[in-house]
């Protein structure tokens, strides 16, 4: 009983993190402009993604651009694409064959180890999905931070965490421990 709530757990950490994970790859706030002067009043507020920039006039019009041309981008944000690309495609996979084991996982007293094979592939899955969304969610943390204490950085160009980066995060856990539940079987 206690492995077949352990199942339907897993399985609902691994759809919250898909849907985590679109949302991530979609979002256009991974670096938001910093206002870190002493002007409390601010008319803009400038959002970078990994597809697109928007501007927030106010917080009433909001006007976005995709990226004109994809060589123009610098090469770390064309990896980030790739890899929030395949964390999208991985997750929806792992998913579907978390399902498939939680729909296909027969006990019975000849085999009580009758575990589905896909419950061990959506296990593995997982644990990789959360991996590839940890390495550009958190590479972008890390640069965002470094830039935000450079002294030669100016100030308007400064950026402060945006939200992709923490519902990222928190997809990447619930998509490891959704992993970790499912390889733990």
């Amino acid at each position: 009983m206690a492995c077949c709530v352990l199942q339907i757990i897993g399985l609902i950490f691994g759809g919250v993190g898909m849907v985590g994970t679109l949302a991530t790859t979609i979002m256009p706030q991974w670096r938001v402009s910093a206002h870190i002067d002493a002007n409390i009043v601010v008319f803009e507020t400038v959002w970078e993604g990994l597809w697109m920039d928007c501007i927030s006039h106010l917080g009433i019009r909001l006007q976005c651009k995709f990226y004109d041309s994809v060589l123009a981008l610098p090469p770390p944000l064309e990896a980030f694409r790739a890899l929030m690309c395949m964390a999208v495609v991985l997750s929806i996979i792992s998913f579907l064959m978390a399902i498939a084991g939680v729909k296909y996982t027969r006990r019975t007293k000849e085999d009580p180890q009758g575990i589905s094979i896909f419950i061990l592939a959506a296990g593995v899955a997982f644990l990789l999905t959360g991996v590839l969304i940890l390495i550009p969610v958190s590479w972008t943390g890390g640069s965002i931070i470094r830039d935000f204490y450079d002294p030669k950085v100016p100030m308007p160009l400064k950026r402060e965490l945006g939200a992709a980066l923490f519902v990222g995060w928190v997809s990447a856990a619930l998509l490891i421990a959704a992993g970790a539940m499912y390889c733990s079987f």
